[in-house]
């Protein structure tokens, strides 16, 4: 090496060592004085420089380190790492996975009877003799066809047999925990009837997938429509077009119209919920809305004209034939049984309410109810001995019309111990004991009452709600809130005028008035509340003064339960009918009735103490306290009649049992509500009479005459005395109005005097209820509240 380059490689190891010149360096360094270099030469440069100014310690190396990890060329690489596995892993899975000849196991399954069993083990019945038939997709009229592809899968023509999107959304709920929830093609839903098993597992849904690719590429779009359509179970245990062309319309599958197998299509959704004769009104609802939604995507898709779709108007089907080992009351226990089962497989496994119906339908279950077979009997005896045998549609119109309903809860445990549904299953398909179209009427009071307690509440000018609380009794005394009207004045029974009553006596006599006012002083929002956690479906009420006449639709069942809570001392019971479920393939728990505290106990206790007064001095006196067959059992209980006479009850308990009666008026002919005025040869069906009566042969004969109540209360009837005045009724006989009066009353219309003059705007107060979004390609739910009728005037 020259002396030339041994200057140069001197110079460059001095710039490469020389610290950088800050902004603020002297302007002498710039004059050309050379800085001076102490030491060796600093390897490295200023990069390094920079990297350990900056690094500073172990956290600057660990930084650059997981810089140096997660560069984007490593990134991407992972990523496309992972998707190449994933290729792999699935076309290895693709060439691994044949079609099956079919899944010889789930037809098996298929033809097995359900058993019931009492709940001692003796056989109640069995269900499930299949009723399938195969046919050939050319006797299937075209467009009949076209109607579950427009309800099910409108791009099935088109498509590869599979929905992507669908299926990662399975995929990942089925990881997560949370179940199915649809997006399946109709060819998916073909190999999952016919050729795999319904259990929700990774392995069962990457098998339907690959499956459903290659059956897609074997068989014609035809083929699979028909196997589809020869495979679902359309609820009435029909499998198949044509076992379902039977049951619903008395036709084979070639002899359907377009609008009955849109119907029809509509029902795979969930069968039992949509069958016409056997639905709430929302689920009437729900099925005429995903009728028309199938008819709307054929025009759309082509497959029927605007002329013939406008033309349309919807038919429900026919009544259901008899099946036999389901006559009498045996149909409903079973009905009631299946449907709790598919409730707790749809929130257990998450899947679609129709898969769980298909689950447990004819399907080889043993099942076990809580129904004790000597109360069953004593029941349906005492609805024949106090009601059926003393109707004679012969000689009163009215009387064909009058339909009962039951259910006996034991309030420590939840059990439903006996139910009746109807006279007959196959003569009343709708199950009494579980409809919830007819008001409860005035056995909506006590709950009103367990919410003050609960609530604290007070009366207008202050005073704490209790039993002995004193309200204005006046019939179509206006109800006020912080001194001024609020446009509801209800009449009480018969127009009686009461004067100043207590609380006590109000329950006891039902005095409207007295209710209506304490719901605004509680406030309606929590009166609702209170009413949603003992067991009522408020969903969609308005929180209105008008509820305080129990114009809500309710059932026997949910009647039952919000007593069996009171008695169980604000503990909530949710009402079950099964005991157990068992099945070779799956395991079912049931849930506990029994549920936690959602009111006070000193609340449930003191409406349970008031309510002994409606047997002892009140509107049940005749038929319950006053029963030769009482023999002094303990009983509290409350009656209900509605306004216009729809509906009469009677939900009473005894320490050890609670039961729910109500009567309900129903055209024989065009199943619509009617009045029950006349009936049975009485002026009018009250609360306290059939009702009432039917509960006191069932009650006495079945429980503990020596159980006492076991109360934490120091108010109503059950531990102290109440005053009772003598009520002043009115010249007038006229039947009660169907509508809330605004007229003027005529007694001080308050406890005390308002702070301010009332207003006279009187904005109508007729209960409503908003009406849910009907989505017809969702998946139904818990039926919502109905529509409330008209308000209930007492009892």
């Amino acid at each position: 090496m020259g002396r030339a380059e041994e200057r140069r490689a001197r110079q460059r190891g001095g710039r490469r060592a020389a610290p950088r010149r800050s902004s603020a360096a002297p302007s002498a360094a710039v004059a050309g004085d050379a800085p001076t270099v102490v030491g060796p030469p600093v390897t490295g440069g200023r990069a390094a420089a920079r990297r350990a100014a900056k690094g500073g310690g172990r956290g600057g190396d660990g930084k650059g380190r997981i810089r140096r990890l997660f560069t984007w060329k490593k990134i991407l690489g992972t990523f496309l790492g992972v998707c190449l596995l994933g290729i792999g892993s699935f076309i290895a899975l693709y060439l691994y996975v044949d079609v099956p000849d079919n899944n010889a196991a789930a037809q098996a399954a298929q033809r097995q009877s359900n058993v019931y069993k009492y709940s001692d083990g003796a056989v109640l019945a069995r269900d499930g003799e299949v009723n399938r038939e195969i046919v050939d997709l050319s006797k299937v009229p075209k467009k009949v066809r076209y109607t579950f592809v427009a309800a099910e899968n409108k791009s099935f023509y088109h498509d590869s047999g599979i929905d992507l999107k669908g299926t990662a959304r399975g995929l990942l709920n089925t990881l997560m925990g949370k179940g199915a929830q649809g997006g399946s093609t109709i060819t998916q839903q073909y190999v999952k009837n016919y050729y795999l098993s319904q259990e929700q597992t990774i392995s069962r849904k990457l098998k339907e997938m690959v499956i459903s690719l290659k059956v897609d590429r074997q068989m014609s779009k035809d083929d699979i429509l028909a196997g589809y359509i020869n495979t679902s179970y359309y609820g009435r245990g029909a499998y198949g077009i044509q076992a379902a062309a039977q049951a619903y319309y008395r036709v084979d599958a070639e002899k359907l119209s377009v609008a009955q197998g849109a119907y029809l299509a509509a029902l795979l959704q969930a069968p039992s919920q949509y069958d016409w004769h056997a639905a709430s009104d929302t689920g009437k609802r729900l099925v005429k809305a995903r009728w028309n939604y199938v008819l709307d995507n054929m025009v759309e898709e082509g497959w029927l004209d605007k002329a013939s779709r406008q033309a349309m108007q919807f038919r429900p089907p026919l009544e259901p034939k008899p099946t036999a080992g389901l006559a009498g009351q045996k149909g409903y226990l079973v009905e009631l049984a299946n449907q709790q089962l598919i409730d707790q497989l749809v929130k257990q496994e998450g899947i679609p309410r129709s898969q769980a119906e298909a689950e447990v339908v004819d399907q080889g279950w043993t099942i076990t109810l809580n129904i004790d077979k000597k109360k069953q009997a004593q029941l349906e005896k005492a609805v024949k001995a106090q009601l059926t045998s003393k109707l004679d549609p012969k000689k009163r119109k009215v009387d064909a019309n009058v339909q009962a309903g039951a259910v006996s809860v034991d309030p420590k445990t939840g059990k439903v111990v006996a139910l009746y549904g109807g006279v007959d299953y196959f003569k009343h398909y709708t199950s009494n004991a579980t409809r919830a179209d007819y008001q409860p009427a005035s056995t909506f009071k006590p709950v009103i009452l367990a919410a003050a307690l609960e609530e604290n509440a007070q009366t207008q000018d202050g005073k704490p709600i209790t039993a002995n609380t004193v309200y204005d009794g006046t019939s179509k005394r206006p109800v006020v809130d912080n001194g001024s009207k609020v446009g509801f004045a209800p009449e009480n029974e018969d127009d009686r005028n009461y004067g100043d009553i207590t609380v006590q006596t109000a329950m006891n006599k039902s005095v409207n008035s007295v209710f209506a006012q304490m719901g605004v002083d509680v406030g309606m929002r929590n009166v609702l509340d209170v009413a949603g956690k003992l067991g009522m479906d408020t969903t969609n009420l308005q929180a209105v003064p008008a509820q305080t006449l129990g114009t809500m639709g309710a059932s026997p069942l949910q009647m039952a339960g919000v007593y069996a809570t009171l008695n169980n001392h604000g503990k909530q019971v949710t009402p079950s009918i099964i005991k157990t479920a068992e099945h070779n393939s799956k395991a079912v728990t049931m849930p506990d009735p029994i549920g936690e505290q959602v009111i006070s106990r000193e609340a449930a206790d003191s409406v349970t103490s008031v309510l002994t007064g409606v047997v002892d001095d009140g509107t049940a006196q005749q038929a319950v306290a006053n029963n030769p067959k009482r023999d002094g059992q303990k009983v509290a209980g409350k009656t209900g009649t509605s306004d216009d006479n729809k509906s009469a009850w009677f939900t009473g308990y005894t320490p050890d049992l609670v039961t729910s009666v109500g009567l309900f008026g129903e055209d024989a002919k065009t199943r619509a509500q009617t009045k029950m005025y006349g009936a049975g040869g009485e002026e009018r069906v009250n609360g306290g009479g059939f009702p009432a009566e039917i509960w006191a042969a069932y009650m006495f004969g079945v429980t503990d005459g020596d159980a006492e109540f076991d109360l934490d209360t120091d108010q109503g009837a059950a531990v102290q005395p109440t005053w009772t005045p003598t009520p002043t009724p009115t010249p007038t006989t006229k039947e009660p109005t169907e509508e809330p009066t605004t007229a003027e009353p005529s007694e001080t219309p308050t406890t005390e005097e308002p702070s301010e003059t009332p207003t006279t705007e009187e904005p109508s107060e007729t209960p409503t209820t908003q009406e849910p979004t009907l989505d017809p390609t969702a998946q139904p739910t818990d039926d919502p509240t109905l529509d409330p009728v008209r308000p209930g005037d007492g009892q």
